[in-house]
């Protein structure tokens, strides 16, 4: 699959989401869709699409946020959703039904050439926060937008709100080098954690009336499959995953074991419940 051209700056994150990262993103799929449910649900809720909408979906991923809302703006209504990964695309492509005013678009939205002024929401479950210039980013998604336009988006609130991610690269970190720390403004899950800074980017890229609200979830490591599930889960994906890749089986070994005591305390039945935040992001294109 070809990747797409994009933003000089924005080339480090396409090469990652085109290549293994974005591979591990698709196979995980169906997993990650009922894992992440209650933050889907959450952004739907804020996005109050109406029927006969169009809406952006920026960083749709495997499309489940794009095809829960083509459901609300059908039948008159249409979604475009935008992501830089052709393998996550291609799933998306596969679970959208046929009949859902719904399209994909694999492209940086940094550069891609939106018709102006012709959507009505710019939405985002968790794909806004790897821009490396997203004051240029968003500048060009707002042009997109009618003046009545909107935003509503979802973004990870501080590292240790999010004991979901946290809690396994801790254990991890016994047995491996700690990741090199990224600055405060480098794209990543928590680029847009700082409150101060999205208000900062949005008012930049001519956004107003912005509301930044947090929401504490609980979220379902194992999706109902058992410890088993969550300790897997942490290894397939996110940062333990992330510190893990490369070392030999026997750290990897000692890492799962760390992994799964870890966990322990958070076992309810087949669940393994981890506290999650998030921020809610609400603006308008216009000016107020």
């Amino acid at each position: 699959m070809e990747a797409p051209a994009g933003h000089d700056r924005n080339a480090d994150q396409i090469a990652y989401w085109n290549g293994p990262g974005g591979q591990h993103w698709t196979d995980r799929q169906p997993v990650q869709d009922v894992l992440l449910a209650p933050v889907s649900q959450a952004l739907i809720d804020g996005c109050r699409a109406k029927a006969g909408e169009r809406i952006i979906d920026v960083g749709c991923g495997c499309g489940s946020t794009s095809i829960a809302l083509a459901r609300h703006v059908a039948p008159n209504g249409f979604v475009l959703g935008i992501d830089i990964s052709a393998p996550m695309l291609a799933r998306a492509r596969e679970l959208a039904p046929k009949e859902l005013p719904l399209d994909f678009a694999l492209a940086d939205a940094t550069v891609y050439p939106f018709d102006p002024a012709s959507f009505d929401l710019l939405t985002s479950r968790f794909g806004v926060m790897f821009f490396a210039d997203p004051v240029v980013s968003f500048a060009n998604l707002r042009r997109a937008l009618r003046r009545s336009g909107r935003v509503a988006f979802v973004c990870w609130r501080e590292p240790r709100e999010n004991p979901m991610m946290m809690v396994p690269l801790q254990a991890a970190y016994k047995h491996v080098p700690k990741l090199p720390q990224l600055g405060p403004e480098d794209p990543g899950p928590f680029s847009f954690a700082s409150e101060e800074r999205v208000n900062r980017i949005l008012q930049e890229a001519g956004f107003s009336e912005i509301m930044m609200q947090p929401r504490d979830l609980s979220l379902d490591l194992a999706i109902g499959r058992g410890l088993d599930a969550a300790v897997q889960g942490a290894l397939e994906i996110g940062p333990a995953s992330r510190a893990l890749a490369e070392h030999p089986a026997e750290v990897r070994a000692a890492a799962t074991q760390s992994i799964r005591e870890a966990l322990m305390p958070f076992v309810h039945g087949d669940s393994v419940l981890m506290p999650a935040s998030i921020w809610l992001v609400t603006a308008r294109a216009g000016l107020s």
